[in-house]
């Protein structure tokens, strides 16, 4: 079985709701993480959510459909999982390096690396894919992010007056050489110093310029 078959070349449409689509979700989830979205079989999805080939089809004609599915159920989590540690009212010293963290586990992680791997692959003849993460994923997290550096120049703790803006330069200060290198193949995930380091130079650069 290669990766993409079967091959849907309809517009993605939302998937079913039934009852067997949290093991679907939960099985794929793990072969995802563990193998990544090209090591990822069908066949192994489907063992380990303990349904049939058929029925993970009923619910996800195509692998991409399924691995953008879970890819998007990760980032709703990782949002709410940020909103349940972070105080939004807490200064940016606090709550920006927290929000670092998460970028920069998600972009390095394996479903973060498949997810941008699969929208470039096939972002010609699937433009809807990338557009369907980008949306739920991405464009989320600046949307949250944005919204706490607003109530910083509310507050007059930033001297921030297009809080989108700002939330996408910091959002690009965390993604660095370590993870264009990790794409390419050139090193690994960066090790523990080395997230330390993003952190602390993100938050560095970004205060120099909107610290008041």
């Amino acid at each position: 079985m290669t990766a993409h078959e079967p091959i849907t070349k309809a517009a993605p449409v939302p998937p079913k709701r039934g009852r067997k689509y949290g093991d679907v979700i939960a099985g794929a989830r793990t072969v995802f993480l563990r193998d990544g979205f090209d090591g990822a079989s069908v066949d192994d999805i489907a063992r380990e959510a303990g349904v049939s080939k058929a029925t993970l089809y009923s619910y996800f004609p195509d692998k991409r459909l399924l691995f953008l599915e879970v890819a998007q159920l990760e980032c709703a989590a990782l949002a709410e999982n940020a909103k349940d540690e972070v105080d939004l009212d807490a200064p940016p010293e606090i709550v920006l390096p927290i929000a670092a963290a998460k970028i920069i586990g998600f972009i390095n992680s394996r479903v973060g690396l498949g997810i941008y791997r699969l929208c470039v692959a096939e972002g010609e003849r699937f433009p809807e894919l990338g557009k369907l993460y980008y949306h739920s994923g991405p464009m989320t997290a600046r949307l949250e992010l944005a919204t706490y550096l607003a109530c910083c120049a509310e507050k007059g703790t930033l001297a921030i007056t297009d809080p989108m803006l700002a939330a996408d330069q910091f959002c690009e200060l965390c993604r660095t050489d370590a993870h264009t290198r990790l794409l390419f193949g050139v090193s690994g995930p960066p090790s523990d110093e080395e997230v330390a380091q993003i952190i602390g130079n993100a938050l560095a650069l970004f205060m120099a310029r909107y610290k008041i």
